[in-house]
Order: structure tokens, then C-alpha cells, then sequence
């Protein structure tokens, strides 16, 4: 399982009732993957996992499976309310042919480490897949300390990586510096992504390349290979977009970008509501400006099936 590059956590589009479009999901992975993105991340918090019912979630990976084939990883994201749940999740994964796992803190209860340690090995001792942690504290309200994930790697062998989505770059040094290589590291904020691999990430779970992938990857690309002046120009002018994924309502801002651009459309799940009124006007001001000077040489691959 590589866990290196830049792989989207995939957003789950809706039709007009919002059931949900697989096939526009299927089309929208195959372009993912056509503009260099290494694999795929569904069911998170991006995908609106929590909205989704049992059946929906393994019909999603059942889709991304076929459609992706071998070209990059699919990893489902596992996230439940309860225990029991994540593990029949996790296992169903599996028997789906997922290639990993990103392993969540349940929702809504907030532990203490010994329960939420409890609560991710449960899923780690099912499955034989390779998994990720994924931390982060700011939407869960649990969060997994350098000591503690390095707990975590020594007692199982199949974690290999980490979404480290704290906000504090210090956490991708300080697991570097407890662990070395022994766990990849993947930036799991988009407006922090060139500060993570300075300091030893070499993955981006990403937002924003739902809407475009190309410019992420190239985003990346120049970060990984020390290409400063070239990464920053594309950071200076992707950051007022990339700065979506780190709000509450980062779900409808970046499904208004690839609505914007094309490719998907702007429908959410309640409890969330699409966009209105002058925080939807200012939003459309601010992607526009951004498209109108988007550099030319990394424009995403037209997608032929635009929904």
C-alpha cells in the first residue's frame, strides 16, 4: 500500500433527491487519477460519511473498487458511532477490496486515550489491510499525541501512516523525530501542505483536489522535490481556496468549487445546506478571482462528463 502522494478524500455527489450519483462518482475518480493523483480516499468527513447509511457507504467502495482497478489504492474511511460498527465496517472493506484503511475516533463521544486507543486497535486487529490514523482534534475532539500513536505503530504492524490534521506542523516533526520512517505522514489540512513536508510529510490527504487535481499534484510535487520558488507561487495563488478546507462548512465550500469549475454539483446532505445569500456571493467572488488567474500551466484535464 503506498501511501505517498497526493490522494483525495473524495466528496460524495448527490442527485437532485439526493440519492447518490455513482456514476458521476466513478467518472470523477477515473479523472482524479488521469490528472496524477496516486489514489483515493472515500466515505470521510468530506464525503459526508456521517449522512451516509451502511448500505450506501459499501456501495461507494463498491464503486470506487471497480472503477479505480488497480491504477492507485482505494481506502475507506472508518468511521462509526459505535465500536461494533467500525469493525464491521473495516471488515467489509476488506471483503470489498479495498487496498487501506483510515481509521477515525468514533463520532460524537469524546474519550480518554485508553478508550479511544481501544475504540482504533479494535479495527486495526481485524483487518489485514494496511491503515492510517487519522487525528484530528479540531472536528472530533480526540486527539492522538506523538507518544501515543507511537504506541499505537508499536503494537501493530499493519498501521503504516497518519493523517496528521491538527494544524500544528510540530506534530509531523515530532512524529518524525519519535518514529522516523517507521509511519508515513500525510498533511491532512490543505493550507498547511508545503510547511508538512518541510518537516517530513510525504502525503496529502486533499480537499481541494476534488475540484483540481493537477493543480494540487503539481502543488505537491514542487514541495516534495525542493522546487520553493515554483511550489510558492502556486501556494500563493491556491491558498484563498485552500483555506476552505480548514472551516465548518468546508463540505459546501469545496462542492461550490467544483461546481464552479465543472465538475460535480453544490448539493449536500442535511443537516448541512448548500450556500446562500452573501456568504455565497463572497464565495463565488473569491474562486472566481482565484480561476481568473489560475496559472496555465497546471490547469486539471477537462473532465468529459462534467454532472
Amino acid at each position: 500500500m503506498n501511501w505517498k502522494g497526493v490522494m483525495p478524500a473524495i466528496t460524495t455527489c448527490f442527485n437532485s433527491d439526493l440519492s447518490i450519483d455513482f456514476h458521476f462518482m466513478a467518472e470523477h475518480c477515473r479523472w482524479l487519477l488521469d490528472n496524477g493523483c496516486t489514489g483515493i480516499v472515500a466515505l470521510g468527513s468530506l464525503g459526508e460519511g456521517a449522512t451516509l447509511m451502511y448500505d450506501e457507504k459499501l456501495a461507494i467502495l463498491r464503486t470506487c473498487v471497480k472503477v479505480v482497478h488497480g491504477r492507485g489504492p482505494v481506502v475507506a474511511a472508518i468511521s462509526a458511532l459505535s465500536t461494533a460498527e467500525a469493525v464491521l465496517l473495516a471488515k467489509a472493506a476488506a471483503n470489498l477490496g479495498c487496498d487501506g484503511l483510515m481509521v477515525l475516533p468514533p463520532y460524537v463521544y469524546k474519550g480518554d486515550w485508553r478508550e479511544m486507543k481501544t475504540h482504533v486497535a479494535a479495527t486495526f486487529n481485524v483487518t489485514p489491510l494496511s491503515c492510517m490514523l487519522y487525528n484530528n482534534p479540531v472536528a472530533y475532539g480526540t486527539d492522538f499525541l506523538p507518544e501515543q500513536i507511537r504506541e499505537l505503530a508499536t503494537e501493530h504492524a499493519n498501521l503504516a501512516a497518519v493523517k496528521e490534521s491538527s494544524t500544528d506542523v510540530r506534530r509531523v516533526s515530532a512524529i518524525r523525530a519519535l518514529l522516523d520512517r517507521r509511519l508515513e505522514i500525510c498533511v491532512g489540512v490543505d493550507d498547511a501542505v508545503l510547511e508538512a513536508i518541510a518537516v517530513g510529510a510525504t502525503g496529502w490527504i486533499a480537499g481541494l483536489a476534488n475540484a483540481l487535481p493537477r493543480e494540487s499534484v503539481e502543488l505537491f510535487n514542487c514541495g516534495m522535490n525542493g522546487e520553493a520558488d515554483k511550489a510558492f507561487d502556486i501556494y500563493r495563488w491556491f491558498l484563498p481556496m485552500l483555506r476552505m478546507d480548514t472551516v465548518p462548512n468546508f463540505v459546501q465550500l469545496i462542492k461550490l468549487v467544483q461546481a464552479e469549475v465543472g465538475i460535480g454539483n453544490s448539493r449536500v446532505r442535511p443537516p448541512r445546506l448548500q450556500l446562500a445569500g452573501k456568504e455565497l456571493e463572497n464565495t463565488r467572488r473569491i474562486i472566481g478571482d482565484a480561476l481568473q488567474s489560475r496559472p496555465q500551466s497546471v490547469v486539471s484535464y477537462a473532465l468529459s462528463n462534467r454532472k
